[in-house]
This record gives C-alpha cells, structure tokens and sequence, in this order.
C-alpha cells in the first residue's frame, strides 16, 4: 500500500478538461511524472498512482499560470488550446 494520497480524478487517457479559457489536455503516453505541472499549477494539476500527471476535477488557475504549466513541462505532455480562436496555444 502506498503512502501517497490518492488522486482526485479519475486517469482518462487524454481527458480533455476546460480550464478557464483553455481548454487542457495531459497526453498520459508522454507524460514522464516530472511533476513540473504540479509545481507551477498544483491547483489544476496533480500525480495520479501511476506517477502521471492528471488534471484536478474543478482546479482552476489565470491563463497565463496554466500555459506556464504547460511550458515548464520536459517532454511537452500538456496540450492547451484557446476555446475563443479555437488555435492550439502549446505546444505550437
């Protein structure tokens, strides 16, 4: 049994989630558990019992907290999109 609270979301391989005026994706292939994300937006994004980033049902951050989430990410796993233009914000 592990020590680590369990998450508050349900893994949904690439669940997409509206944020504010995003919409958010975590790619769980890619994701590598680097917790960046976590980091910088532990309000919307948190380690799931499989080490892969999920996002928190009802989390919410400013636009620009959660596209640094999304940029401080190594392997690129956080997909947001503008549901205004309807254009892929990160990665470009």
């Amino acid at each position: 049994m592990s020590d680590q609270p369990a998450a508050t979301t349900t893994p949904t391989e690439n669940k997409v989630v509206q944020v504010g005026k995003y919409r958010v994706k975590v790619v769980r292939s890619l994701c590598i558990g680097a917790a960046t994300c976590v980091a910088v937006s532990p309000q919307v994004f948190e380690l799931d019992a499989e080490n892969k980033a999920v996002i928190k049902n009802g989390g919410n951050d400013t636009p620009e907290n959660l596209l640094l989430a999304a940029q401080s990410c190594p392997v690129k796993a956080i997909v947001i999109t503008d549901t205004e233009t309807g254009k892929q914000v990160f990665p470009q």
